[in-house]
């Protein structure tokens, strides 16, 4: 007599198994709502950028630099390495000028972004709880505090799918560990399928691609096939494992992409101009250039969400302790020119308009001194920007107080964030659902409620 566990061990297909394969093959799924966008390039700075030396000019606090700030501002607030009540104010040491016919604000930190002013739309009233790295970097991505919850990428490829069968549908660049470890790009407790996939710095993002020499891919096809047979029998054996499942998956996928991955990430083949256009084979912009071109190759090619992140958590990064003048000026000048180079490809190519740009980071910093030359964490206040994916530009959403310590018109969390562009991505963030432990679980979980969709595309 056959049980359930015997046929599905004879036949080599293991539920599991059969959806891991239907995924690879199923392609782009349709979405709750008209949309534009095909893929999200998420930038996200990692270390915590000073908003108020950046995206939110503070004239005010420039005026009182070196004074103590006026008791009721910081009433009810608090960090880490600073008393508020103490600590003097200091004003930003870059100008903010104007640009664009929008007139936008923008720090000369960033003199080639600024270029492209009316074509982003800032957001300078985000805001949220949490003081330290990895659960801010958490928050912003999965909408808690906590490790282990899926990631906004993870859940735009189980909403929308792939639209590209031979790469991963989520990609991520870093620029070596970061201070939120793998599960900031992880796919919680959806199926492990889901994850983001990594993607090395420098000229060869994908290590092994070529087979070796001498194996035809008629060997190595049916080499795989064998395997793939051996690994479902030992699937049927442990039902609903999605780790081993998605790990079957990856071969199949990575057998396929032994055929497109070479192309896709073969700078190469780009013209000089577009080279330099990123700032390849300059010093401070080479490895980040690399990435942003990758970006927009991958974007190209269907690959659903791609995120990149510039510093890495051994102190080359944003954080701002000691050195705002110089950490904010190294991290800008690496990653300055290749955000607008990508900005400037992707118009010239026609597809800004089918791609959803963002630029964030998981928290501000605090307008008061920390030592000589420092800022402190700052959850309570912070900028973030948008671009392309129909977005209308030359705007600003929000704004803070005199001093940039708290929004005080239309603040955002991290949750309005994360409803919003899964709104523009054509997702309804109340619908996007996963049932685990019994209970319909999403990003914004039971939050979410100022999406601001339609400021930026009116």
């Amino acid at each position: 007599m056959f049980n359930r566990r015997h046929f599905l061990a004879k036949t080599g297909a293991g539920f599991g198994a059969l959806a891991a394969a239907s995924l690879l093959h199923a392609g782009a799924k349709p979405p709750h709502f008209p949309t534009k966008i095909k893929t999200v390039i998420y930038l996200f700075m990692h270390g915590g950028v000073s908003h108020i030396d950046t995206w939110d000019p503070k004239p005010e606090l420039t005026k009182r630099s070196g004074q103590t700030i006026p008791a009721s501002f910081v009433k009810g607030l608090k960090t880490s390495r600073i008393d508020f009540t103490k600590a003097v104010m200091r004003g930003s040491p870059w100008a903010f000028q104007r640009h664009g016919q929008s007139g936008t604000e923008i720090s000369t930190l960033f003199p080639n972004i600024a270029k492209h002013a009316d074509s982003i739309a800032v957001i300078r009233s985000c805001y949220g709880d949490a003081f330290d790295h990895a659960p801010a970097i958490y928050l912003r991505n999965t909408g808690s505090q906590f490790p282990g919850r899926p990631c906004i990428g993870s859940w735009s490829l189980y909403g929308l799918g792939s639209e590209n069968d031979n790469l991963p549908g989520f990609v991520v660049m870093s620029d070596g560990a970061m201070k939120c470890g793998p599960q900031g790009y992880g796919a919680g407790f959806l199926p492990a399928i889901y994850q983001g996939t990594v993607f090395r710095g420098g000229p060869h993002p994908i290590l092994d691609l070529a087979s070796p020499p001498g194996i035809a891919e008629k060997t190595q096809r049916s080499t795989l096939d064998f395997i793939n047979k051996l690994d479902q029998q030992h699937l049927a054996d442990r039902p609903g494992d999605s780790d081993l499942e998605a790990r079957l998956a990856s071969y199949e996928l990575a057998f396929r992409m032994q055929a497109a991955a070479p192309d896709a990430v073969d700078i190469t083949r780009e013209s000089d101009a577009t080279k330099k256009l990123y700032g390849i084979g300059e010093k401070a912009t080479d490895d980040f250039g690399r990435k942003c071109l990758l970006a927009r190759r991958l974007a190209e090619r269907g690959v659903r969400f791609i995120q990149l992140y510039s510093g890495t958590h051994q102190g080359d990064d944003w954080d701002a302790h000691s050195d705002l003048t110089g950490g904010h000026t190294k991290m800008a000048a690496k990653s300055d020119l290749p955000i607008a180079g990508l900005l400037t490809d992707l118009k010239s190519r026609g597809v800004l308009d089918q791609t959803l740009v963002i630029w964030g980071t998981e928290f501000g910093r605090t307008p008061l001194a920390e030592g000589a030359n420092g800022r402190d964490h700052h959850p309570y206040a912070f900028s973030m920007w948008m671009a392309g994916g129909g977005i209308k530009g030359g705007k600003v959403y929000g704004s803070t107080d005199e001093f940039g310590l708290r929004p005080v018109d239309t603040p955002v969390d991290a949750h309005d964030v994360n409803a919003t562009i899964l709104r523009l991505i054509g997702m309804d963030h109340l619908k996007l659902t996963y049932l685990y432990q019994s209970r319909d679980m999403r990003l914004t979980d039971v939050h979410g409620d100022r999406e601001f969709t339609k400021f930026l595309l009116s």
